[in-house]
């Protein structure tokens, strides 16, 4: 089973707390507010971790 990298799980685990402080914003620029929903911020984590090229599952289809 494919596991996340080092590097992307700390990506992911800085999201999360910046979306538990209320500092996380979703869209370009945080022009879409805050993020309110855990699986979207979740997303955005690994968004960030894919873009620069750390190690991510590939998703379940």
């Amino acid at each position: 089973m494919a596991k996340y990298s080092k590097k992307a799980q700390d990506k992911i685990e800085r999201v999360m707390h910046e979306f538990k402080t209320g500092k996380l914003k979703s869209g370009k620029d945080g022009q879409g507010g805050k993020v309110k929903n855990r699986k979207q911020a979740i997303a955005i984590g690994i968004s960030e971790a894919k873009a620069e090229g750390d190690k991510v599952p590939e998703r379940k289809s």
